[in-house]
């Protein structure tokens, strides 16, 4: 068994309590006790670079490992100076992918952000990630990308999810062994849905919600949790559990 636990948009900053809702999510993961965590994107906020030491600290006091992609708020090249080695060479345009293989199950990362753009792209990583789903033979696996690949139906974030998701359905439809999940965030929500009939998944924030707004005249009032994701993967089977703390 290995449970995987994911989350996603923590979007630190001095003005803001979000460090304070990660300590809360970290607390409870103690209880769970994950073989891995993967945080998919948007670490800090307003160039707050100097964050990424201090996530650094919380994480480095954690008993399992923790695989970080970027998120459009990120900074790749100091995220890099933190977590230098955690990410593979061979990535197209220097991207932070990132790969985990336990054996039985495969974790891939996937780099998804555009330089000073809030809308993710991966045309270009398709490659790639074809080759990187494929090696060694038919393996499980699941996909973690920082922007959503479905429309979530709120407009302001589906004007910035990701480009390329028809090319990405392609590909995936025509491999004989496909992922089991895909698993996402950016959209501080959590959602599902399905994607080239493969569960695809938005996780929650750490950072306060957005308001689940489809485009009327009225707003409906957040009072979300922290949310996060938790991912069992037992004699070939996944099970994903979206989790309020």
């Amino acid at each position: 068994m290995m449970i995987i636990a994911q989350l996603s948009d923590i979007h630190a900053s001095p003005n803001n309590a979000n460090l304070a809702r990660l300590e809360h999510a970290l607390a409870w993961l103690e209880t769970v006790g994950p073989d891995v965590l993967i945080v998919t994107g948007d670490l800090t906020d307003e160039d707050w670079h100097k964050g990424y030491a201090t996530l650094a600290g919380q994480f480095n006091r954690l008993a399992y490992p923790v695989l970080i992609l970027p998120g459009n708020a990120d900074d790749r090249e100091a995220m890099n100076q933190i977590w230098k080695g955690m990410w593979v060479s061979n990535a197209p345009d220097s991207a932070l992918n990132l790969v985990m293989d336990t054996g039985a199950l495969r974790l891939i990362g996937v780099d998804t952000t555009v330089p000073h753009n809030g809308a993710g792209r991966i045309q270009h990583q398709l490659d790639w990630l074809e080759n990187t789903l494929t090696t060694g033979g038919a393996t499980d696996s699941i996909i973690f990308m920082h922007h959503h690949i479905f429309a979530s139906g709120i407009p302001t974030m589906d004007e910035i999810m990701c480009d390329g998701s028809e090319a990405l359905a392609d590909m995936l439809l025509r491999l004989p062994h496909k992922p089991l999940a895909i698993a996402t965030g950016h959209v501080h929500r959590p959602m599902a849905s399905r994607f080239a009939g493969i569960p695809v998944y938005i996780c929650g924030s750490v950072c306060p919600a957005n308001p689940l707004w489809f485009g009327g005249d009225k707003v409906p009032p957040v009072n979300d949790p922290v949310m996060l994701m938790i991912h069992r993967y037992h004699h070939g089977v996944l099970v994903s559990h979206t989790v309020a703390v």
